[in-house]
């Protein structure tokens, strides 16, 4: 199977997908001039000023130089000792002996993390961020998620700085390794060389791409990361906040280093230097892709040419068409996404019941394809088409949980109800494609939704009715929409004629092309 990554650039706009014999896998987006220099990327480490502590909230508000505060809750806020933090882990390692789930290690995902991702904070004494923290403290801590719509930055202060092969923690003594390396045997070794190479006081997570790789390698990461964390501290010692003292690496080294691993067969860029990014990065950390970058110089732009342009559309709509006939439903709120499943055309050959789980199958795989491509997070809603025998409703669920394997978002999903529905959640990590690419209507004010001509019709007339008692004009001209205007001269003519007897007055009618739909004007003038 083709597994590429094509990376576009437009003068400040870069787009990269992770794509799979024409299925797009995971997609990026920058463009420099909307966010400029100062943007609080993921990873940007900042010394900042706490601007007010809410202790009903349990979390604070910190100045790092954005226009909006960023928001720092309480786990995120407290450093725990060492004793606490080994204490924590003990804890928590017991309660997973008797629930009988996997080891820590077997649970790290593998992005960057915080501690409270990965030991599980409940375990910790209960301390107030008042206790620790006050209003005017200047405190280092690292973006963890980039603003969304209209919330700010939220921050940490535990600091994970990500390499090729490991993730750094400078303030965590955890180790990890990659949920997605399977082989026992190959996380044991990995195991053992983390714990020879770790520092005390220190933590280090094995990233999916530090399987089969030797000490001396992991190693090298654990040096630069350990010296790039020792510069943005003495930046931070001699900085006022606020204050970046470190950025996280450009668009393209971010999307080699995020997304690429040895199963990639080529990395497509349209600008030369593109390809030269690239060329220097996989030299220098990426020595298995060395040589599969290449220049595209085809007359279409690239990303019509892999047809990942045409992809993205399907994103941005609300309805997606399946190849049966079918089609899913798509609905972004800010609280949760909901997805509705239909049958459409698709009538099946053989009975109702194998019509519905053939849908609801070939469902299962374009909405974790859509989740994935749209970026969508926090709760989510599926509404499958409901299914009488319990043995399909199972092969329906499981078929979404082997499909959500892919997403490297973390999910959690709940077991089909009794209503045919699938509660689950995927995690935020950054904004959706269709805030990144759209804005609200300006037209329907992001309902979806406007008021009919005849709604609009009746509105107008009760208005002029309450108008026309109080004017002193010798004539009333009504401005508006030419839909509504047409319904005003055609089938409500005749409350516009008794209108006019009843105030003994003209109306004259004018249509306004530039009008919304729902706005007029009603002006009584003199002759």
């Amino acid at each position: 199977m083709a597994k590429e990554i094509i990376i576009n650039q437009t003068l400040n706009e870069y787009r990269a997908v992770l794509s799979e014999n024409g299925e797009i896998l995971d997609y990026l987006m920058e463009r420099q001039t909307d966010l400029g220099d100062n943007f609080p990327y993921v990873g940007n480490i900042y010394k900042g000023k706490v601007l007010r502590v809410l202790p009903g909230m349990q979390s604070a508000f910190v100045d790092i130089g954005h226009n909006k505060a960023a928001f720092l809750y309480v786990d995120d806020a407290y450093i725990p000792t060492i004793e606490e933090q080994r204490e924590i882990a003990r804890r928590s390692q017991e309660q997973r002996n008797l629930e009988n789930e996997n080891s820590a290690t077997e649970t790290i995902p593998d992005e960057l993390s915080t501690l409270s991702e990965s030991v599980d904070m409940k375990f910790r004494p209960p301390i107030a961020i008042e206790s620790f923290l006050h209003e005017g403290d200047e405190i280092v801590v690292q973006v963890a998620k980039e603003p969304i719509s209209t919330k700010g930055p939220r921050v940490t202060r535990h600091i994970t700085l990500p390499g090729r092969h490991i993730v750094f923690m400078p303030f965590i003594e955890h180790s990890g390794v990659s949920r997605r390396i399977e082989s026992e045997q190959e996380r044991e070794r990995l195991k053992e060389i983390i714990k020879s190479i770790k520092p005390d006081g220190k933590g280090i997570i094995a990233r999916t791409v530090a399987e089969g790789h030797s000490s001396k390698i992991l190693k090298s990461d654990l040096i630069m990361l350990s010296k790039i964390w020792k510069e943005a501290q003495k930046r931070c010692e001699k900085a006022k906040a606020p204050y970046l003292a470190y950025k996280d690496l450009t668009f393209v080294q971010r999307v080699l280093r995020d997304i690429a691993d040895e199963s990639i067969d080529s990395i497509i860029v349209d600008t030369k230097e593109s390809l030269n990014e690239v060329e220097k990065f996989t030299l220098k950390y990426l020595p298995d892709l060395k040589g599969k970058a290449k220049l595209y110089d085809g007359d279409a732009p690239i990303f019509e040419y892999y047809g990942a342009d045409i992809e993205l559309e399907r994103a941005l709509s609300n309805k997606v068409f399946l190849k049966s006939g079918g089609s899913i439903n798509i609905d972004q709120t800010e609280a949760l996404v909901s997805i509705d499943v239909n049958t459409g055309k698709f009538i099946g050959r053989k009975n109702l019941e194998e019509t519905i789980l053939k849908t609801n199958m070939e469902a299962v795989k374009e909405i974790t394809y859509q989740l994935r491509l749209r970026n969508c997070g926090g709760i989510i809603i599926i509404d499958f088409i409901d299914m009488e025998k319990t043995e399909n409703k199972e092969t329906v669920y499981q078929f979404l949980l082997e499909c959500l394997k892919k997403d490297r978002a973390k999910t959690n999903v709940l077991p089909i109800s009794e209503l045919g529905l699938v509660e689950m959640t995927r995690k935020r990590t950054r904004d959706t494609l269709t805030r990144l690419m759209c804005r609200q209507c300006p037209y329907c004010e992001g309902t979806g939704i406007i008021k009919t001509p005849s709604s609009v019709s009746y509105e107008l007339i009760r208005e002029l009715s309450k108008v026309a008692k109080n004017s002193e004009g010798q004539k009333i001209y009504i401005y508006a929409h030419p839909e509504v205007t047409a319904e005003l001269c055609g089938e409500n003519s005749e409350l516009i004629e008794i209108i006019e007897k009843m105030i003994k007055k003209p109306i004259v009618i004018r249509s306004e092309n530039n009008y919304h739909i729902e706005q007029y004007e009603i002006s009584p003038q003199e002759y």
